[in-house]
């Protein structure tokens, strides 16, 4: 599902016919990657699902990062538009118009009317909830650690880190740095990392003895690295001054697009309420059992805080 708010999509835990298995063709590649100027978003989205399923298409912005939403090959892969696929074509909308757009630019390109939902995973926040509105949660994030093959110092969660006096590698500016000192690892043991790939590498060098991210971009990571000396450790939910930090993603919808939102919302539930059509659908992408959302976890709730 970071720095500066929880699980910032990732930072956190990031669509035309092209969702359906349309090919990207250069030219069509190159149009998604630049936004088209907005008129402002409109005052009353009220009717914006009738637009939609009138005009056969609905607009979807999307930043490049995997297992969210990306690009393989030439096509677009990843949860978001697998999940906003199937939810879409259920409320008669045919065709995903994709944008390609930096993670920060989603919510402004968002209420600037270039697209007309956010498909990104993008973590539920407050500091995201004042500005936008969320559909229910598509998934939970837990955190895990990647650990050399074997375990060879028996690393479970980050008190684990602790209290073996461990190096742990976290992503630049990503929530686990907080979660690593919350949990006693000192500031000193706690190794920034650019990229992903640094983890692992940084891991398999010794440099760090545990790389701290959500579980499911550290078995994809594993999925990539196919062959590499490591493994990925049960998830675990870290606790910060006594809350428990399970982040979650959704897609996210102007202010007045509650309408829209409710009814993607209805589709929604279809699916996080059969955990294994959930896993069918995008358990290639690293999503398993246990990143379904639980009925109690509410959008209100990871609003209010």
């Amino acid at each position: 599902m970071t720095g500066p708010a929880p699980l910032d999509r990732r930072r956190f835990l990031g669509r035309t016919a092209l969702l359906g298995g349309l090919a990207l063709t250069p030219g069509l590649l190159a149009a998604c990657t630049r936004t088209q100027v907005g008129s402002g978003a409109p005052k009353d989205d009220g009717a914006l699902l009738a637009r939609l399923r009138k005009q056969g298409f609905v607009r979807v912005g999307f930043a490049g990062e995997a297992p969210y939403g990306f690009q393989d090959g030439s096509e677009l892969a990843g949860e978001a538009p697998t999940l906003h696929r199937e939810i879409f074509t259920a409320l008669g909308v045919r065709e995903l118009r994709p944008t390609l757009t930096e993670f920060g630019a989603l919510i402004p390109g968002l209420l600037a009317d270039r697209f007309d939902v956010v498909s990104a995973g993008m973590s539920i926040t407050p500091e995201r909830c004042a500005k936008v509105i969320f559909s229910e949660p598509e998934f939970v994030s837990p955190t895990a650690l990647m650990v050399r093959r074997g375990n060879p110092k028996g690393l479970s969660d980050l008190k684990s880190c602790a209290a073996k006096g461990v190096t742990v590698g976290v992503l630049t500016a990503a929530v686990e740095a907080s979660y690593a000192t919350a949990a006693g690892v000192p500031e000193g043991s706690v190794k920034t990392l650019a990229k992903q790939q640094d983890g692992l590498d940084a891991l398999l060098a010794g440099r760090i003895d545990a790389f701290a991210l959500t579980a499911i971009s550290l078995r994809w990571l594993a999925r990539t690295n196919q062959g590499a000396a490591v493994e990925v450790a049960e998830p675990f939910v870290p606790v910060v001054d006594g809350v428990r930090q399970l982040g979650a993603g959704g897609a996210v919808f102007r202010p007045g697009a509650k309408g829209l939102r409710d009814a993607f919302d209805s589709e929604l539930r279809k699916i996080t309420g059969a955990p294994d059509r959930f896993v069918e659908l995008i358990g290639r992408y690293g999503f398993t059992a246990r990143e379904v959302p639980p009925r109690s976890l509410r959008t209100a709730d990871l609003c209010a805080g």
